[in-house]
Protein backbone atom coordinates (compact mmCIF):
# COMPACT_ATOMS: atom_id res chain seq x y z
CA UNK A 1 0.00 0.00 0.00
CA UNK A 2 1.12 3.36 -0.65
CA UNK A 3 -0.11 6.68 0.59
CA UNK A 4 0.33 9.44 -2.02
CA UNK A 5 -0.71 12.36 -1.24
CA UNK A 6 -1.58 11.44 2.72
CA UNK A 7 2.06 11.87 3.15
CA UNK A 8 2.20 15.42 3.17
CA UNK A 9 -0.89 15.61 5.85
CA UNK A 10 0.06 12.43 7.92
CA UNK A 11 2.04 14.62 9.94
CA UNK A 12 -0.72 16.51 11.12
CA UNK A 13 -3.04 13.36 11.77
CA UNK A 14 -0.48 11.84 14.04
CA UNK A 15 0.22 15.48 15.93
CA UNK A 16 -0.97 13.95 19.29
CA UNK A 17 1.26 10.34 18.18
CA UNK A 18 3.50 9.43 21.57
CA UNK A 19 6.88 9.03 19.57
CA UNK A 20 8.09 10.24 23.03
CA UNK A 21 6.59 6.63 24.55
CA UNK A 22 7.69 4.27 21.81
CA UNK A 23 11.37 6.02 22.21
CA UNK A 24 11.01 4.79 25.93
CA UNK A 25 9.42 1.31 25.44
CA UNK A 26 12.32 0.86 22.74
CA UNK A 27 15.35 2.30 24.84
CA UNK A 28 13.86 0.21 28.06
CA UNK A 29 14.06 -3.26 26.32
CA UNK A 30 17.01 -1.98 23.90
CA UNK A 31 19.52 -0.97 26.88
CA UNK A 32 21.74 -4.47 26.51
CA UNK A 33 22.02 -4.60 22.74
CA UNK A 34 25.86 -5.13 22.05
CA UNK A 35 25.19 -3.31 18.66
CA UNK A 36 23.41 -0.55 17.70
CA UNK A 37 22.28 -0.62 14.06
CA UNK A 38 18.26 -0.41 13.87
CA UNK A 39 16.10 -1.09 10.87
CA UNK A 40 13.38 1.23 11.29
CA UNK A 41 10.21 -1.26 9.35
CA UNK A 42 7.37 0.81 7.82
CA UNK A 43 8.84 4.26 9.02
CA UNK A 44 6.46 6.61 7.31
CA UNK A 45 7.45 10.36 7.48
CA UNK A 46 10.48 9.11 9.57
CA UNK A 47 8.89 10.74 12.78
CA UNK A 48 9.94 7.56 15.21
CA UNK A 49 13.42 6.76 12.88
CA UNK A 50 14.80 10.54 13.42
CA UNK A 51 14.35 10.42 16.93
CA UNK A 52 16.76 7.11 17.15
CA UNK A 53 19.60 8.49 14.96
CA UNK A 54 19.47 11.40 17.40
CA UNK A 55 19.33 8.90 20.09
CA UNK A 56 22.90 7.36 18.87
CA UNK A 57 21.11 4.50 17.07
CA UNK A 58 22.64 3.55 13.18
CA UNK A 59 19.11 3.25 12.02
CA UNK A 60 18.31 2.14 8.48
CA UNK A 61 14.45 3.54 7.68
CA UNK A 62 12.53 0.93 5.18
CA UNK A 63 9.08 2.37 3.38
CA UNK A 64 6.53 0.90 0.68
CA UNK A 65 5.95 4.57 0.17
CA UNK A 66 8.28 7.01 -2.12
CA UNK A 67 6.27 9.63 -1.03
CA UNK A 68 6.34 9.13 3.11
CA UNK A 69 10.53 8.35 2.33
CA UNK A 70 10.89 11.87 0.30
CA UNK A 71 9.32 13.50 3.63
CA UNK A 72 11.67 11.34 6.09
CA UNK A 73 14.69 12.64 3.70
CA UNK A 74 13.61 16.04 4.29
CA UNK A 75 13.29 15.96 8.45
CA UNK A 76 16.64 14.49 8.39
CA UNK A 77 18.19 16.81 6.42
CA UNK A 78 16.72 19.33 8.36
CA UNK A 79 18.32 18.16 10.87
CA UNK A 80 21.86 17.32 9.94
CA UNK A 81 21.30 13.51 10.22
CA UNK A 82 22.48 10.78 7.70
CA UNK A 83 19.44 8.39 7.25
CA UNK A 84 19.99 5.34 4.84
CA UNK A 85 16.29 5.33 3.58
CA UNK A 86 15.16 2.55 1.33
CA UNK A 87 11.88 1.87 -0.59
CA UNK A 88 11.08 -1.94 -0.47
CA UNK A 89 8.02 -3.99 1.43
CA UNK A 90 8.19 -5.20 4.70
CA UNK A 91 7.42 -8.45 3.69
CA UNK A 92 10.47 -8.87 1.14
CA UNK A 93 13.32 -7.54 2.23
CA UNK A 94 16.54 -7.45 -0.13
CA UNK A 95 19.77 -6.07 -0.23
CA UNK A 96 19.92 -4.84 3.52
CA UNK A 97 22.54 -5.81 6.08
CA UNK A 98 21.66 -7.31 9.46
CA UNK A 99 20.69 -5.22 12.76
CA UNK A 100 20.73 -5.55 16.15
CA UNK A 101 17.03 -4.67 16.52
CA UNK A 102 14.07 -3.88 14.04
CA UNK A 103 11.01 -1.96 15.31
CA UNK A 104 8.08 -2.02 13.39
CA UNK A 105 5.71 0.42 15.67
CA UNK A 106 2.49 2.60 15.27
CA UNK A 107 0.54 -0.24 14.56
CA UNK A 108 1.74 -0.63 11.25
CA UNK A 109 1.50 -3.86 11.33
CA UNK A 110 -2.09 -3.99 11.01
CA UNK A 111 -2.30 -3.13 7.32
CA UNK A 112 -1.22 -6.37 6.67
CA UNK A 113 -4.77 -7.93 6.23
CA UNK A 114 -3.83 -11.25 4.95
CA UNK A 115 -2.43 -13.18 7.46
CA UNK A 116 0.26 -15.21 4.71
CA UNK A 117 1.66 -11.16 4.82
CA UNK A 118 2.17 -10.64 8.41
CA UNK A 119 3.96 -14.65 8.56
CA UNK A 120 6.31 -13.10 5.99
CA UNK A 121 6.97 -10.17 7.59
CA UNK A 122 7.94 -12.11 10.73
CA UNK A 123 10.27 -14.33 8.61
CA UNK A 124 11.65 -11.27 6.76
CA UNK A 125 12.71 -9.62 9.94
CA UNK A 126 14.23 -12.99 11.54
CA UNK A 127 16.60 -13.50 8.82
CA UNK A 128 17.85 -9.33 8.96
CA UNK A 129 18.41 -9.87 12.52
CA UNK A 130 22.16 -10.80 14.15
CA UNK A 131 21.25 -13.79 16.11
CA UNK A 132 20.20 -12.87 19.90
CA UNK A 133 18.55 -9.71 18.06
CA UNK A 134 15.41 -8.19 19.16
CA UNK A 135 11.89 -7.53 17.31
CA UNK A 136 9.83 -5.05 18.54
CA UNK A 137 6.67 -4.36 17.17
CA UNK A 138 2.90 -3.13 18.48
CA UNK A 139 -0.78 -3.73 17.17
CA UNK A 140 -3.71 -2.86 17.96
CA UNK A 141 -5.87 -4.62 20.07
CA UNK A 142 -9.42 -6.70 19.00
CA UNK A 143 -11.01 -4.29 21.94
CA UNK A 144 -9.85 -1.18 20.10
CA UNK A 145 -11.05 -2.90 16.53
CA UNK A 146 -14.36 -4.08 18.44
CA UNK A 147 -15.02 -1.08 20.45
CA UNK A 148 -13.64 1.93 19.64
CA UNK A 149 -12.65 2.24 16.10
CA UNK A 150 -16.05 0.03 14.91
CA UNK A 151 -18.70 2.70 14.08
CA UNK A 152 -16.40 5.82 15.32
CA UNK A 153 -16.51 9.13 13.83
CA UNK A 154 -13.37 11.67 14.90
CA UNK A 155 -13.04 15.18 13.19
CA UNK A 156 -10.29 17.94 13.26
CA UNK A 157 -10.77 21.33 12.54
CA UNK A 158 -7.74 23.69 11.83
CA UNK A 159 -6.29 26.89 9.15
CA UNK A 160 -3.75 24.26 7.64
CA UNK A 161 -5.56 20.86 7.14
CA UNK A 162 -8.95 19.46 8.12
CA UNK A 163 -10.22 16.14 7.98
CA UNK A 164 -13.29 13.62 9.09
CA UNK A 165 -12.14 10.17 9.77
CA UNK A 166 -15.09 7.37 10.12
CA UNK A 167 -14.84 3.90 10.68
CA UNK A 168 -16.79 0.54 9.34
CA UNK A 169 -16.29 -2.65 9.72
CA UNK A 170 -13.79 -4.51 7.14
CA UNK A 171 -15.05 -7.64 5.25
CA UNK A 172 -12.63 -9.32 7.05
CA UNK A 173 -12.44 -10.53 11.05
CA UNK A 174 -11.25 -8.36 13.21
CA UNK A 175 -10.83 -5.48 10.55
CA UNK A 176 -11.63 -1.92 9.80
CA UNK A 177 -11.52 0.71 7.00
CA UNK A 178 -10.52 3.96 7.74
CA UNK A 179 -12.64 6.11 5.49
CA UNK A 180 -10.84 9.65 5.48
CA UNK A 181 -11.74 12.86 4.01
CA UNK A 182 -8.86 15.75 3.93
CA UNK A 183 -9.51 19.81 3.50
CA UNK A 184 -6.08 20.87 3.01
CA UNK A 185 -5.26 24.60 2.41
CA UNK A 186 -3.66 25.49 -0.85
CA UNK A 187 -1.96 28.88 0.27
CA UNK A 188 -0.80 29.70 -3.34
CA UNK A 189 -4.69 29.00 -4.71
CA UNK A 190 -6.11 30.47 -1.40
CA UNK A 191 -8.35 27.64 -1.28
CA UNK A 192 -8.98 24.28 0.51
CA UNK A 193 -8.58 21.14 -1.71
CA UNK A 194 -10.33 18.17 -0.48
CA UNK A 195 -9.14 14.19 -0.82
CA UNK A 196 -9.87 11.07 0.05
CA UNK A 197 -8.24 7.96 1.52
CA UNK A 198 -9.72 4.61 2.59
CA UNK A 199 -7.22 2.30 4.69
CA UNK A 200 -7.72 -0.96 5.93
CA UNK A 201 -6.17 -2.58 8.70
CA UNK A 202 -6.57 -5.80 10.78
CA UNK A 203 -5.43 -7.59 13.57
CA UNK A 204 -5.54 -10.98 15.57
CA UNK A 205 -5.64 -12.27 18.86
CA UNK A 206 -2.14 -11.95 20.92
CA UNK A 207 -1.72 -15.60 21.18
CA UNK A 208 -1.94 -16.37 17.13
CA UNK A 209 0.92 -14.05 16.59
CA UNK A 210 3.16 -15.48 19.52
CA UNK A 211 2.57 -18.93 17.92
CA UNK A 212 3.66 -16.75 13.95
CA UNK A 213 6.87 -15.53 15.89
CA UNK A 214 7.84 -18.64 17.27
CA UNK A 215 7.33 -20.37 14.03
CA UNK A 216 9.57 -17.46 11.98
CA UNK A 217 12.53 -18.38 14.78
CA UNK A 218 11.52 -16.10 17.88
CA UNK A 219 12.43 -16.98 21.10
CA UNK A 220 11.32 -14.68 24.29
CA UNK A 221 8.00 -13.82 23.31
CA UNK A 222 7.16 -11.03 25.43
CA UNK A 223 3.40 -9.10 25.30
CA UNK A 224 2.46 -6.47 26.76
CA UNK A 225 0.12 -3.57 27.05
CA UNK A 226 -0.26 0.78 26.73
CA UNK A 227 3.44 1.39 26.85
CA UNK A 228 3.71 -0.45 30.21
CA UNK A 229 5.38 -3.61 31.37
CA UNK A 230 1.90 -5.14 32.16
CA UNK A 231 0.34 -7.63 30.23
CA UNK A 232 -2.75 -7.24 28.22
CA UNK A 233 -5.68 -6.42 29.85
CA UNK A 234 -9.58 -6.98 28.68
CA UNK A 235 -9.53 -3.52 27.78
CA UNK A 236 -5.72 -2.94 26.81
CA UNK A 237 -5.52 -0.94 23.13
CA UNK A 238 -2.23 -1.37 22.52
CA UNK A 239 0.05 -4.49 22.43
CA UNK A 240 3.52 -4.67 22.08
CA UNK A 241 5.73 -7.49 21.42
CA UNK A 242 9.46 -8.27 22.46
CA UNK A 243 11.53 -10.85 21.27
CA UNK A 244 14.77 -12.47 20.08
CA UNK A 245 15.98 -14.14 16.92
CA UNK A 246 17.50 -17.67 18.50
CA UNK A 247 21.53 -17.31 19.04
CA UNK A 248 23.47 -18.75 16.20
CA UNK A 249 24.16 -22.79 17.43
CA UNK A 250 27.26 -23.63 19.14
CA UNK A 251 29.02 -26.14 17.06
CA UNK A 252 31.56 -28.58 18.65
Amino acid sequence: MTYERFAHVYDFLMGDAPYEEWMDFFQRHAANLSGKGVLDLACGTGEFTWRLAEAGWHVTGVDLSDDMLFVAQQKAAAKNLSIPLFQQDMRELEGLESFDAITIFCDSLNYLTEEEDVKRTFQSAEKHLKPGGLFLFDVHSLFKMRHVFKDGTFTAVDEVVSYIWNCFDGEKPDSIEHELTFFARDEKADLYERFDELHTQRTFAPGQYETWLQEAGFTNIETTADFTEHPPGEESQRIFFVCRKAEAAIRA
